[in-house]
Order: structure tokens, then sequence, then C-alpha cells
């Protein structure tokens, strides 16, 4: 377990006690010094750097340890703002730090750590044996100290490096993993939560890579021993519920032989909460609310088997009562309750859709009127699943389109809506002209401006695809709906990469079709009107 002392650490004296309590404390003068600093170089940026570098040399290789942690979070704290500057001074500071990860002070470690992830950007962007290679074995190490504080920083600095890294861990995944799950055996309480985030960052970081029978072997026991220690009502489940949640979606079939019991004890957890809610409404005086974290976790894991597992989940779904619960949940008071129910309607809609079919006609309605953006989260997730639902039901959506309609229009020309709501608020409208083409077409030119402005914007992928299918089925029926903002539609078309053949043929034939409409006199004048990289864009890829 964690040691509560630092007995293999020569740090007894008075100073080092004294750093410990303040390090503790929640603010303190070193904690707002370092704020300060980090303040100072969001204004002034490198032009800080002739007044502080001079004193950080001198400092940084000083004999007492205390002026060395503090020139150290100094470092640290100005990386934001001084990231340009600091960085010909990079190739020898961060050698220096890498090798002060192994400083017998406890809190030189720790606060080394920190730094150390405060440049893990530009770490990740040089050749990996330079210093990735270094930086990661160094951190390992430190993730199984036998300091606690140390285990902390460690876990957490090896989160961001995670995040920055991505699919470049992979070659080191198995070393990786069997820290991880030594970390298991030797964490408790605080850190262990930390361990969590660290894990289920690394499942989301390498994906499926971490698909490999050798690696499963090495993960899943250790979770799967804390998933059936941990009660029902012990809140530790909450993050282990993330942490699987993330490690489902990148085992995909993977995850196959633990599904079961991750999957109903999900569903137990839902149902419990639902139950408790209700008899805690109806008796008040004599029942507390119950937390509801408990079913949002659980709702987010079940969207992560769905995920991962994909119609493997099908079964699963159909012996359990999950449908009846989610339409619960989606009228929860709690906004997030709602939130997760709608990214797992989508996700089981991608999933195993016959048997989300059936209930359409109840999920819909309930969608429709969280399409509100004044709970940003909530109203981006029902936007997607709407989407994922028209995709599925194809015409049958026609009846629903009241419903969802001229408040997706609505959304989609605030001027304040943020650009994720944006951007599904696009694609979603796009489904559903793909799907009832002759239904959205006449609402064109209430939209296609925005819509044009907004997906330009997102790489190709499969929503994008669908979308612009969708618009492009519609411009086929009312083509006067784009004509005010038809150089949105030539811009929009021309920021795609490589689209489909079939897709790029569709844009080809819309482009020209216009062309033709217009006359080629219309059509140079027009065409003079759009930027030049544009226009050349048009002329090298479209031919118009």
């Amino acid at each position: 377990g964690e040691l509560d002392s630092d007995s293999d650490d020569d740090d007894d004296d008075d100073d080092d006690d004294e750093l410990k309590k303040e390090a503790l404390s929640d603010w303190n003068l070193r904690k707002c010094s370092a704020a300060a600093l980090d303040v100072l170089s969001n204004v002034f940026h490198s032009a800080l750097l002739p007044v502080l570098l001079p004193i950080l040399k001198e400092h940084l290789f000083s004999t007492s340890w205390l002026v060395k942690e503090s020139s150290i979070l100094a470092l640290g704290a100005v990386s934001e703002g001084c990231m340009e500057g600091m960085m010909p001074h990079l190739p020898e500071l961060v050698p220096f730090l890498i090798s002060s990860l192994s400083d017998h002070k406890p809190l030189v470690r720790s606060i080394t750590c920190w730094t150390l992830s405060r440049y893990a950007h530009w770490i990740v962007g040089q050749s990996h044996e330079q210093y990735l290679r270094q930086l990661m074995s160094a951190l390992l190490k430190r993730i199984l100290d036998p300091n606690k504080r140390v285990q902390e920083a460690a876990c957490s600095a090896f989160a961001t490096l995670e995040e920055e890294a991505c699919t470049e861990l992979v070659p080191y995944l198995g070393d990786i993993l069997q820290v991880l799950m030594l970390a298991f055996k030797k964490y408790q309480a605080k850190n262990l939560l930390i361990l969590y985030d660290a894990i289920g960052t690394l499942a989301d970081s390498v994906g499926n890579h971490l698909n490999k029978e050798d690696y499963i072997q090495l993960l899943m026991p250790p979770l799967i021993e804390k998933w059936n220690v941990l009660k029902d009502e012990d809140k530790d489940l909450f993050p282990l519920l993330e942490c699987l949640s993330s490690v489902a979606t990148a085992l995909q079939s993977g995850f196959l032989p633990y599904c079961e019991p991750v999957f109903q004890r999900c569903v137990s957890l839902i149902a419990q909460t639902l139950h408790q809610t209700q008899v805690a409404v109806a008796n008040p005086d004599h029942f507390i609310q119950p937390d509801k974290e408990f079913m949002i976790v659980a709702l987010d894991l079940l969207s992560g088997l769905a995920e991962g597992l994909g119609s493997h989940i099908e079964l699963l779904v159909a012996q359990s009562n999950i449908l009846n619960l989610l339409y619960q949940c989606m009228q929860d008071r709690m906004a997030e309750v709602r939130q997760s129910s709608f990214a797992l309607i989508g996700d089981l809609t991608k999933a195993c859709f016959v048997h989300v079919k059936p209930c359409v006609a109840d999920f819909v309605p309930v969608l429709g009127h969280n399409l509100n953006p004044t709970f940003i989260s909530v109203c981006n997730n029902a936007t997607w699943a709407i989407g994922e639902l028209s995709l599925q039901l194809g015409g049958e959506m026609k009846p629903y389109l009241s419903m969802v309609l001229h408040q997706l229009i609505e959304n989609i020309n605030r001027p304040s809506t943020p650009k994720t709501l944006l951007e599904n608020t696009a694609i979603t409208i796009g489904r559903l002209g793909m799907v009832c083409p002759s239904d959205v077409a006449p609402y064109l030119p209430t939209f296609i401006c925005m819509w044009c402005l907004t997906l330009r914007n997102i790489r190709d992928n499969e929503e994008k695809d669908s979308a612009f299918r969708g618009v492009c089925a519609m411009i086929g029926i009312n083509p006067s709906g784009v004509v005010q903002h038809f150089m949105y539609l030539c811009d929009a078309i021309c920021s795609w990469v490589t689209p489909k053949d079939d897709l790029k043929q569709t844009f080809h034939k819309l482009l020209h079709g216009f062309k033709n409409e217009v006359g080629e006199q219309n059509w140079k004048v027009f065409a003079d009107q759009f930027p030049l990289e544009l226009k050349e864009k048009l002329g090298n890829t479209y031919q118009v």
C-alpha cells in the first residue's frame, strides 16, 4: 500500500516539514507566487524571459533543494505564456528535468513531474529517442515511487503525456501496462482514483491498439477484481465505471468476455437509482434523494459498451429492460442524467436499432423537447441522437419532423451557439434532408448559409458525408433555395479533401448544373467574385 511517511528519504528537517504543510494547504504564498508568474507570462509572453531566465539559470542548479524546487515550479508556471520563447532552451532544460525526477527529495520529484507535463506537447513533437522514451521510462518509475505525493504527480503527468502522445505510445504499451498494473497493487484511496484516470486516458489515446490478448490479460483482471469488491453504494465505483467505459470502447470485441456482468450491473444501478428517486419523491419526509451520479456513470459505461461492442450488445439489450429504464432517465429533472441518456440512445441506435425502433414514438418527442440550448450538452446529445435515429428510420422519420426541425433551424442560426452544437445541428439537419428531402428542402434558404459556414470547418468523415448527401438531395428538389448563398455552398464543397467518388460526382453534377442554368457569361461574372483560392479549387477539382 501507500507509505504515509517519507522514511526512505532524508527529509526530516524542519524546512521540509514546513513545506509539506504548505503544499497540502489550499492556498499559500508559494502557490500564489506561481499563479502570479503564470498570469505575467500570459500577459508579457516571451518579453518576460530576459528577466526570468537569468534568475532561473542561477537557481535551478542550487545546492538548496528548496530553491531548486521553487525554480522548477516557476519553470512550469510560465510554460503556457512563454512556450515560444522557451523552445530554444528546452533541449537543455528537458534532460535536466528528467534527471531531476530521480532527486533524493520527494517534493523535487513531484514538482518535476508537473513541470514536465507542462512541456509534454513540445517533447512529443521531438524524436522519440531524444526525449519521449527517456521521459516515459522516468515517469513510469515515479508512478511506483515509495512516496505517495510523487505517485500522484507522476500519474497525473503521465495522463497528460498520454493525451499528447496518443498512438505514439503504442510501441511501449506492454511496459506501460505492466507498471500501471503494479501500481494497482501499491495504490490506495486517492491515488487509485488518479490511476483509474491514467488507465482510461491511455485507452482513449491508443484505442483499439489495446485489443491484444497479452494486454487484455494484464489490464482486465485487476479492474474486474476491483469491480467485484466494490459495493453498489460505494462512490469509488464512479471513477472505475468511467475507466471501464474508456477501456470497453478501446477493446471493442476484446471486452466481450467481461461484458455480461458489467452490463447487468449497470442496468441494476440505473434501476436502483430510479426506484430510490421514486420512493424519495413519494415520501420526502422519510427518504432522501439518491446520488444520481451512480445512474449517470452507469449510463455512460453502457454507452461505452455499445460503442465498443457494436452488434455484440444486441442479446444483452434484448434480455434486459434497459430501454424502459432509459425512457424514465430521459425525463429526469437532472440535466446530466438526460445528457447521458441521449448519448446512450444514439449509441444503441447505431449498435442494435432493432430493439430501439419500437420505442421511437416515445423517444423522439422527448428528444425534441430537449433541443433548447439552455443546457448545451443535453441539447447536443439530443441533436446527435435524432441524427442517428433518422439514418436508421429513413423515410419513416417523416411523422417526427415537426417535433424537431424548427428548433434545429433556430439553433443553427442562433449567434451564441457553441461550435460543437453547431456542427451536430448542421449534420442532423443534413441527415433529415437525406431521408426526407421533399419535406426539408423548402426550408433550405433559412439554414443553408450557417450550414455551409459550419461544416466547411470539419474534417472529412462519415457524419459530414451523410450531411452533404442530404443537402445535395434537397438542392435537387429546391435549387432556388441556395441561389442567394451559392458561394458559401461552393466553399463548403471545396472543404472536402477526399470525398467518396459518388459524392464527388454529385458535387460535379450540381456545380455544372448551376453553371449551365445561368449561362457561361453570367457564371464568369459570378465566379469572379470568389476568392482566388476557391476559384482555383473549383476549376482544378470540378472543372467549373
